[in-house]
This record gives structure tokens, sequence and C-alpha cells, in this order.
């Protein structure tokens, strides 16, 4: 099977510009590609793994890459699928995010002449002059068009700022800049950046003429990633520092039953052929998948050694009964009151619950157990003696934590 028609088989591509030439591009391995990453933390995080995936999928093919750093972008904002203004950040901060990107990415992205590039869009938009852009690139743009766009539409109601307004212009004279000085004749984005690609691709034709060959397709990037980016106890991130291995492969083992098989065609690097005799598996045969996923994802971004601590871990709790090598969170005597701790200061601290409310609710729901004994009373307080040789502290079936005082 030829790489676009992979793509296809796997659910990844949503809708696309010029499909017989991208195809033939791409399964040619002639496709010099850019995806943008807005450096909003520094971290990259599970809502940016299938982009990821892709650009190594396409890379091994034969493709270029060019990984987008919106360190310009990131000083206004995409209003893509948000209901308010995104908060400003200083250049000090943005660069320290790119940073932080690069070093990620490295492990899914081989960098090097010849081989992919990093970019960061503020080295051109911040120095644009402001009436050379309004004469060169805003003369191309309806506003009409504009405000028909969805991830204009979305912010309408709320209040749309002029700041936010210019994201789609800076988004395409992007594509614009990147088309001339690298020959970036491609470009992937979600579902929400589709009039923004658009406008891309529309801004190169008017520039350069209708022969340029400017080419837009989008997956099912952001709509799926934004929503397996988040959990109950706040986002899984790619650093380790952030969501420990062990956490990365548990979130991966507890997706819900429907979507197992979507994560593994679209994420993993199974052989197609291999994932198509899954597709009628039911029933156990879906926690066995979940195990195969799991292990999978963490062995692509912490490394084959982590994965199999992880998955060792796993079986070791929920199968024998052991304690394994159980992530582990610790507290100190500033977080005792009359050298105790209660349950809902042991839940958060833990991290498995993000505020005290969700650890008074899971309590009072019966969901909470301490050393394999449930704790129905949210008074419930653990000494030093008991803290000091540490807890193990489950929420739900599948939610645990090590907790130790140091």
């Amino acid at each position: 099977m030829k790489l676009y028609d992979e793509l296809l088989a796997r659910g990844l591509i949503a809708q696309v510009t010029n499909e017989d030439e991208i195809r033939e591009m791409v399964n040619a391995g002639k496709a010099t590609f850019y995806i943008g990453f807005d450096p909003t933390a520094d971290s990259l995080h599970v809502g940016h793994f299938m982009a990821l995936c892709l650009m190594k999928r396409l890379q091994m093919a034969g493709n270029r890459p060019v990984v987008l750093i919106g360190g310009g972008t990131a000083m206004i904002g995409d209003p893509s699928g948000r209901t308010d203004m995104r908060s400003m950040m200083t250049r000090e901060t943005i660069q320290h995010n790119c940073d932080c990107f690069k070093v990620q990415m490295e492990r899914f992205i081989e960098f090097g002449e010849d081989k992919a590039i990093m970019v960061n869009n503020a080295d051109w938009l911040l120095d644009l002059n402001y009436v050379d852009v309004l004469r060169e690139v805003g003369a191309c743009f309806s506003v009409n068009n504009m405000l028909r766009a969805e991830c204009y539409k979305q912010r309408m109601e709320k209040g749309l700022s002029f700041l936010e307004f210019n994201y789609m212009i800076m988004q395409s004279y992007d594509f614009y800049y990147l088309y001339q000085k690298y020959g970036c004749n491609m470009q992937f984005g979600g579902n929400d950046q589709w009039s923004n690609m658009l406008g891309g691709t529309e801004l190169i034709r008017r520039k350069l003429g209708k022969d340029a060959h400017a080419m837009t397709i989008t997956l099912l990037l952001n709509s799926e990633g934004k929503k397996m980016g988040k959990t109950a106890s706040g986002a899984v991130w790619l650093d380790p520092k952030k969501t420990t291995p062990y956490d990365f492969y548990q979130y991966w083992r507890n997706v819900e039953d429907a979507d197992v098989l979507k994560c593994i065609r679209m994420l993993t690097f199974l052989p197609i052929e291999e994932i198509q005799k899954m597709d009628n598996w039911e029933g156990s045969q879906l926690n066995t998948a979940k195990e195969i996923l799991a292990y999978e994802l963490t062995k692509l971004v912490h490394g084959e050694e982590e994965a199999a601590k992880a998955q060792a871990s796993a079986k070791a709790l929920f199968g024998a009964g052991a304690d394994g090598d159980i992530p582990t969170s610790e507290i100190t005597e500033a977080d005792l009151m009359n050298d105790a701790a209660d349950i809902l200061t042991l839940l958060v601290k833990s991290g498995l619950v993000p505020s005290r409310s969700e650890a008074r609710r899971a309590v009072e729901q019966g969901g909470v157990t301490v050393d394999g004994e449930k704790v129905t009373d949210i008074k419930t307080a653990y000494g030093k003696e008991k803290l000091t040789s540490g807890l193990t502290i489950r929420r739900g079936k599948k939610n645990f934590k090590k907790i130790i005082l140091k």
C-alpha cells in the first residue's frame, strides 16, 4: 500500500485540495511540507502527537518536513476553537518554549542538511512593516470571506479582537514565505485550521500566479488531538518531568473501548494489515489492544526501556497486586497539619484530582481507596509514620499513586 492510501486507511485525511497532485507528490517523496506548532507551553502534549507521527511517516517515505514554530503568531494567539482570548507571553517565554519543543521533536523527526528543518515565524513576522502588509497582503483577503470562516464565527458572539482577526493573515503569510524561501509546496493541519490554510494557498496563487503549486491537506488532527490531550487531572505532556512514562502509559491504557482501534490506526507504526485484523476484536480482546496501544506509544515517546517498565508496573499492580514500579508523589512536613495529612490533601498532592472539591466528590462517591481499603469519610487523615512508609492511593479502578513523606 502506497503512503497516501495508507494515510486514508488510517483515517488521517479529512479533506484536501489538488488530491491527485498531492497523492503523486507524497507517494514519490517529493513533498516539502510544513506543520505549525504554537509554543504556548514548555512541553508538547498528546494533542500534538498525531502531527508528530504524521511528520515521521512522511519523512520515512522521503518527504521533507518543515517544523514551523509559531514564535511570532504566539504573540497574537489563534482564535480557532477558543471562546476566550489567549493570554500574552513575553518573547523570553516564547523562546524558552521553542527550545523545549525542538528537544522533544528530535525523538520523532530527523533534523539536518537535506532533512527536516525547524523555523520560527518570529524571524520574519516581527520585522514586517504594517503598511506594507496592508498593501501587499491585506489586499488579497476578503473580510466577508474571513467572517464566514468557522474559527471566527465561534468567537463573534463573545467578541473577536482585531488582534486575533489578523491571525489568518499571519498564518497565510507563513505559507507564502515558506513557499518562496524553502520551496515548501504543501501544508498540513487540523480541521479547525482549514480556513487559515486555504488563505495561505490562495495568497500564493494571488501573489505568484495561478501556476504556483501550493497544496493544502487537513487531517483529523486537532479535532482528535484536542479531545485526546486532556484528562480529569490536566494535560498529558510528552515531557517525562510533567507526565511520567508510567502515567503516559496508563493514559493510553485507559482509553475508551470505542477509541482504542482508532488510536492504534492513527498513532502507531504497526503495519496497517496487522491493525485491520483487530477490527473485529471485542470484550477482553480490547484490553489487549489497549496494552498494545499504550506500549507502542510509550516506546515511541520515552523509549523501549521505559515502556517495558511501565507495562510491567501496570501488570504488577492490576494483576498480582504487588507494588511494582508505582509512580510516586512526595509531600513534605509543610503539607501536614497536626502531624497528619487528610485524604483530600493527599488526593490533590498526588495529582489524582485537580482540586479539593474534586477530591471530596471522589471520596463521597466511593471511588477512593488507600492501601486497598475504601475511604468514605472526607476527614480521614494519616499520620507521619504511615506517610513515611508510603501509602498507595487509588481513585477509580485504574488511577493510583504512591505518596510518601520526605
